[in-house]
């Protein structure tokens, strides 16, 4: 994937210019990534705007037809129009927009072993990243940590009726694409009869503020042959409507832009401005009786300010029965030095323990050339976790040298319920040789940082309400 990326990045030099911004020719490249896959896999549009329509076309014509193209599939009915909706053509050179043609002909994209357009989408923004953009890592999960999770999830709606999976924020629409990925390899490709209508038009959703990641998302999903909902707009400052899910997997953008204000939410027990704090209270809210999640969450979250009185409402409503600490680096290269975890829990039972999985101390940090994240990272974890989505599984207590352990919630409430609990001696970090990149530890001081600046938000706003 990484030559295809260098081929497509190349040639956004080139664009560039001719007046096409990055962001403009990820979108131009992601309607005509969409068009050949779905000829690849002989999907039917329409008869006369397709991919075969236009790689026959040059010049005037080929740049008249896209945009008819566009135009025509934008008013086609449901998720294709839904995909299509104010797509416009950016190219200004029939010439360019030949080439980019003739670059993506090259390549039969479907039999990848990738999620194709969000791999490229992901690569192409790394490639902007490096060169001084932001942005490109709030809409990634490493492939490796979405499927271990899903796998520990196991989101399968077979014979349940009203079975619902949801990703809040969910960027390209990793989470959803996989979980629907694990069902059909579960199934062996084979669903009821009498469930694939449901499956495949009444069960995933979603929600994402930005629309070109959600267009990716929605386009992803239509290639699986499955009708996602997935919303445009704030997850956390816009009230959500009745729907329930029985399983949420997020991964909540990390940072606090956007975080200077408290959600005005009836549904939220504690005030406060922290964006991913705001993500684990929507989901309490939205999980339905007995339904479960996992989520992605930064250190700093769990040993914050507000950290503790959020997780103490989540264990009175939710058995938070898990926790693993990620490797470092495992959102390399978009946010190297982001600490990070995922915490697993069921709603309508209080908690009564909580294991924590050490997967950080004295384990070299992921790089993405020499020590790249993958599925082995997670092998040990998942067999200490159990079969059991819901952690109900017979575990045992490694001790103080293990890396899994069990802690009581007397031990708990002693920490004030902030979770960023460590036992482990980490060698490494003593290590000269092995210590993190600088511009890791600066990421994680700033991490760390912007959580105190949060606590002090939160202080003024109750200072601004005792002041009214």
């Amino acid at each position: 994937m990484s030559d295809v990326v260098n081929k497509l990045w190349g040639f956004c030099h080139t664009l560039r210019h001719e007046g096409i911004d990055y962001n403009d020719y990820i979108e131009q490249l992601s309607f005509l990534l969409f068009l050949k896959m779905a000829d690849e896999k002989e999907v039917h549009l329409t008869e006369k705007y397709n991919w075969q329509a236009l790689k026959e076309l040059s010049g005037g014509d080929l740049m008249d037809h896209y945009s008819d193209t566009l135009r025509e599939l934008a008013k086609e009915q449901g998720l294709l129009g839904e995909i299509f909706t104010q797509a416009q053509n950016r190219f200004n050179n029939p010439v360019s927009l030949k080439k980019l043609l003739n670059l993506i002909e090259e390549d039969e994209w479907t039999s990848m072993d990738v999620d194709v357009k969000g791999a490229a989408f992901e690569g192409l923004l790394e490639k902007a990243a490096s060169e001084g953009k932001k942005g490109a890592g709030q809409y990634f999960t490493p492939r490796p940590l979405i499927q271990s999770m899903v796998r520990l999830m196991k989101p399968d709606p077979r014979g349940k009726n009203s079975f619902t999976i949801s990703d809040p924020a969910c960027g390209t629409g990793g989470f959803l694409v996989c979980a629907y990925e694990w069902l059909m390899k579960e199934s062996k490709g084979v669903i009821p009869r009498e469930d694939v209508k449901r499956i495949r038009e009444k069960t995933y959703f979603g929600q994402e503020l930005v629309a070109r990641p959600r267009r990716l998302a929605l386009m992803n999903m239509y290639l699986h042959g499955v009708t996602p909902k997935i919303k445009l707009g704030d997850t956390i400052y816009n009230t959500p409507d009745s729907t329930r899910f029985d399983v949420v997997l997020a991964n909540p953008p990390f940072g606090t832009k956007g975080a200077n204000q408290v959600p005005e939410r009836d549904d939220f027990t504690i005030e406060t401005s922290n964006k991913q704090l705001n993500f684990v209270q929507h989901i309490m809210s939205t999980l339905k009786p007995g339904g479960r999640a996992a989520i992605v969450l930064p250190d700093n979250v769990l040993f914050e300010d507000k950290a503790g009185e959020v997780f103490e409402i989540l264990m009175q409503d939710c058995n938070l029965h898990t926790i693993v600490r990620l490797p470092r680096g495992t959102f390399t290269p978009y946010a190297q030095g982001v600490k990070a975890n995922v915490i697993f829990f069921q709603k309508g039972l209080p908690t009564e323990k909580v294991w924590i999985y050490d997967n950080r101390s004295n384990i070299e940090g992921i790089t993405k050339k020499d020590r790249p994240l993958t599925d082995k990272h997670f092998a040990d974890f998942e067999k200490c976790y159990g079969s059991d989505p819901n952690g109900n599984s017979k575990r045992k207590d490694e001790g103080e040298t293990g890396r899994f352990r069990c802690f009581t919630m007397d031990e708990i409430k002693k920490r004030n319920y902030k979770l960023d609990i460590t036992w482990l001696k980490d060698d490494s970090m003593e290590d000269a040789d092995s210590l993190p990149e600088p511009n890791d530890l600066a990421t994680e001081a700033i991490a760390e940082l912007e959580a105190v600046v949060d606590d002090l938000r939160d202080i003024l706003t109750l200072l601004e309400k005792d002041g009214e």
